[in-house]
């Protein structure tokens, strides 16, 4: 499976839960290695790279980091949007 396949899974899925849980990082490739038969290293590798570019962001609170879609405001403080 080529890895914009593996993150559009990865985008379904955190759109999916979006505001219902906060999905930790582990969450995400334990879910998404055992949906489509994949290495948690390839799921891994995929998650990251979307995080690189901002489609997929770390968020922190309580004393726990989750992954989540990052909001237009955060994108614009970043600069990847105007």
């Amino acid at each position: 499976m080529e890895q914009e396949a593996i993150q559009e899974l990865i985008y379904a899925y955190s759109e999916k839960m979006s505001g219902k849980k906060k999905l930790k990082e582990k969450d995400i490739i334990k879910k998404i290695s055992a949906d489509a038969e994949l290495d948690k290293d390839v799921v891994k590798k995929a998650l990251r790279a979307m995080i690189d570019v901002g489609k997929l962001m770390y968020s922190y609170g309580g004393g726990a980091s989750s992954v989540e879609i990052p909001t237009e405001e955060y994108l614009r403080e970043k600069g990847m949007i105007k």
